[in-house]
């Protein structure tokens, strides 16, 4: 079973049901990719996603990734990608697997340059941000190509247009 943990700072009231949406998006991540099987332990997978504004990530990026700008969403693993398969072995019945926190002023601009839905922009983000926390990275082009492919399987299972068609299209 995943538990999304979910917190929201004042931009972001009334705009959604952030805690759904959040929970489906962890979950698609989930199921797309090779880890789906840890939903179906007999222990509680948590994660944290925390909806806040450019100031916090700006700071939050400087500070662990020493970018000194504001970003649309950091992620902070708990688990070592090695190890994710080793969570059956919880004495405690949970493992928090990390955070994931979004900014509100760039998610929302992102979404509006891309003329997308700012809920979609952030179903997105909370994928890409999961899976993360599951070990996917993008610092070469074969790791970009592989957890591009899973945010668009994920996505697709919510109803949600791959984001890299343009882009693809475009090459």
């Amino acid at each position: 079973m995943l538990q999304t943990e979910l917190t929201a700072s004042p931009e972001w009231e009334n705009q959604e049901d952030w805690t759904d949406l959040a929970a489906r998006s962890a979950s698609a991540a989930f199921n797309a990719s090779p880890h789906a099987g840890l939903l179906s332990g007999s222990f509680s997978l948590e994660l944290s996603v925390k909806l806040s504004d450019n100031a916090e990530v700006h700071s939050l990026n400087k500070a662990y990734r020493g970018k000194d700008k504001p970003t649309n969403v950091l992620s902070f693993p708990q688990v070592q990608a090695d190890l994710l398969e080793t969570l059956a072995n919880t004495d405690d019945g949970e493992a928090l697997l990390g955070d994931i926190i979004l900014a509100f002023e760039t998610c929302h601009d992102e979404a509006s340059q891309k003329t997308i839905p700012f809920s979609d922009h952030v179903s997105h983000l909370i994928v890409h941000g999961t899976l993360h926390l599951l070990g996917y990275d993008h610092e070469n082009n074969a790791e970009a190509a592989h957890m591009e492919q899973c945010e668009t399987n994920a996505l697709a299972t919510l109803g949600i247009a791959n984001p890299y068609a343009e882009t693809t299209q475009s090459e």
